[in-house]
């Protein structure tokens, strides 16, 4: 019979995990499980998902307030601290500020506008334009900020994150002046000492403030990138990828994920034969057209992941090729030579009008994104997702 269904993506429900947990003995029985249940057939390429979020808690991989606290008094002494572009967010870093703020003498927090990294927006882009201001080269106080655009809440979660922010360094007892600008720079008219809290610039960020004569700079990533009073931590991404935990403590990104995407795949393989490839996924790599909010929050889609999901997709636009080469034919016609077509294609590079559209990411960001959107941010309970077909084209 002619196959008529191509990729699949299936959201597992597995058992509660908690720290302590066996996250891979897990992943493993719940595919195994769901095959047998819902009467699906392991094959060679499927890709098993598993989200971050379960892996950091299996590991344990928590931190509180007093240890972020800690290490920033250890990093810049008793220094006034510029804590510059900071992504809006209660879940990703107002427990990092509760922290960042425990450990600082005052606080300069400086916010990009008319939106940070990910696009959280603090104003309307268009009053930009109605109020006359150039947001490459005004920097505002928070009074003229206020004067400009009053009082703005976002769209979705209904807070305004200036006076959120700001309240959250004062309960810890801690000074905090706001400014706004996107020139890193600008904060060296305050103080010498800064913490950038970008996530995907913070190396330009970093260079544009050595060159410009900052004396301490670090960033989130250089956070707790070993134990504090036997916190939790991250060697490679520090406190970017963490998510609130509690009040006062975060989950960070999870450690040695490539050691268990390869134990996974070794346990399949000697259960049913068969190649699968594994990754662990974050957020995925897409925008929300109506909140304008890009959604990669965390440093990488994918902090692990088998070889075989290793480069991009190498593909063709059927619609070019329907539109265009096969203009003439139909039906099963045009279904045999488009095959055919996709099948001499498939061992040349993807360098003709016909590639030209398919999207131009790495596999593992755009399976990671797949996942994240299967498995949702709430109480669907499916932190595993397994993928099927994802490798075949329309030959096969």
């Amino acid at each position: 019979m002619e196959r008529v269904v191509g990729v699949i993506a299936r959201g597992l429900r597995a058992p509660i995990i908690k720290e302590g947990d066996n996250i891979r003995e897990i992943v493993t029985e719940t595919v195994l499980k769901a095959s047998k249940a819902e009467g699906f057939k392991i094959q060679d390429r499927d890709i098993i998902g598993i989200t971050e979020s379960v892996v950091a808690r299996a590991q344990g991989n928590y931190a509180d307030i007093d240890a972020i606290s800690q290490d920033i008094s250890d990093k810049f002494g008793n220094d006034t601290i510029g804590v510059i572009f900071p992504i809006l967010s209660r879940n990703r870093f107002a427990v990092c500020l509760r922290g960042i703020a425990k450990g600082a003498r005052k606080i300069v927090l400086m916010l990009n506008y008319p939106s940070d990294e990910v696009g959280n927006h603090l104003v309307d882009a268009d009053l930009l334009d109605e109020k006359g201001i150039n947001p490459y080269t005004n920097v505002l106080t928070e009074k003229q900020f206020r004067e400009c655009f009053g009082y703005h809440k976002h769209t979705f979660t209904g807070v305004d994150y200036i006076e959120y922010y700001k309240s959250i360094a004062e309960e810890s007892g801690t000074p905090c002046e706001v400014i706004f600008s996107n020139n890193a720079g600008t904060i060296l008219e305050y103080t010498k000492s800064v913490l950038a809290c970008d996530i995907h610039t913070r190396k330009r960020t970093k260079r544009i403030l050595r060159e410009s004569g900052a004396q301490k700079v670090y960033s989130l990533d250089e956070i707790l990138t070993s134990p504090v009073n036997g916190s939790g931590y991250n060697e490679q991404y520090g406190l970017l990828g963490s998510n609130k935990a509690t009040e006062t403590s975060v989950k960070l990104f999870p450690r040695n994920c490539q050691e268990l995407v390869d134990g996974i795949q070794k346990d399949i393989k000697e259960k049913t034969g068969k190649t699968v490839e594994v990754l662990v996924y974050g957020d995925g790599a897409f925008k929300d057209p109506v909140g304008k909010i890009w959604e990669l929050a965390d440093p990488v889609v994918s902090p692990g992941y088998t070889k075989g999901l290793e480069g991009t997709p190498h593909e063709v636009k059927i619609k070019y090729l329907a539109d265009n080469d096969f203009a003439n034919l139909k039906g099963e016609e045009l279904e045999k030579a488009i095959s055919e077509y996709i099948r001499k294609k498939q061992s040349k590079p993807a360098d003709d009008m016909a590639s030209q559209g398919t999207t131009p990411r790495r596999l593992t960001d755009l399976i990671g994104s797949l996942c994240d959107l299967t498995s949702g941010s709430g109480d669907k309970g499916t932190p595993i997702v397994y993928i099927q077909n994802y490798f075949d084209s329309f030959s096969e």
